[in-house]
């Protein structure tokens, strides 16, 4: 007879962790792992790094598991952990660049192929500038708004609608190259 375990909520497990259970650490870390080092993976373009900024944000989320009121989800409260260990690392090993502008319009992203290898895009992603990238993914992915953003980034609102406008215009650019290269084919 084979024995099937069943899901234990978020709840139940954070209640052991708080109680000293390191078995229940680790069912936490198998729980979220690959969905935060994704996280990490869209803000740091080499994976050795993403791995250990992941690894930092579960020991922050850990130490701090007291303070999660379980008001939201637990995946939410740790995937800002993640964001804010991303940013962190990136300020402290690369220097971001940020342009200010004044007005800035988005121009929209338009593929013809919806069904874009996500390996492709995030290659693509990687190749924008630091500062370009952080916004657009802040924004774009995490849904966060330019008002969170700027806080979070120490910039102005107006900095990060132009970074988010450059991203989106170098990377439709890099999507046209592409597109014209698979043509050529």
């Amino acid at each position: 007879m084979k024995i099937i375990r069943l899901h234990t909520s978020d709840e139940a497990v954070i209640k052991k962790i708080l109680q000293g259970d390191s078995r229940a650490e680790k069912q936490l870390y198998d729980r979220y792992a690959a969905k935060m080092l994704g996280v990490c993976r869209m803000y740091i373009k080499d994976m050795h790094y993403a791995e250990d900024v992941m690894i930092e944000g579960f020991t922050r989320a850990l130490d701090n598991l007291g303070r999660f009121r379980f008001e939201g989800s637990f995946e939410g409260w740790l995937r800002r952990i993640m964001v804010r260990e991303s940013i962190d690392f990136l300020r402290q090993r690369t220097q971001l660049y940020f342009e200010d502008i004044t007005e800035v319009e988005v121009a929209p992203i338009i593929t013809d192929n919806q069904d874009m290898d996500a390996e492709l895009l995030q290659l693509l992603i990687d190749k924008l500038p630091e500062g370009y990238r952080t916004v657009l993914v802040m924004f774009a992915v995490e849904g966060y708004s330019h008002k969170e953003i700027a806080e979070m980034l120490n910039i102005s609102e107006n900095t990060s609608k132009s970074q988010l406008f450059k991203a989106r215009k170098q990377l439709q650019e890099q999507l046209e190259k592409v597109r014209r290269i698979e043509n050529e084919r």
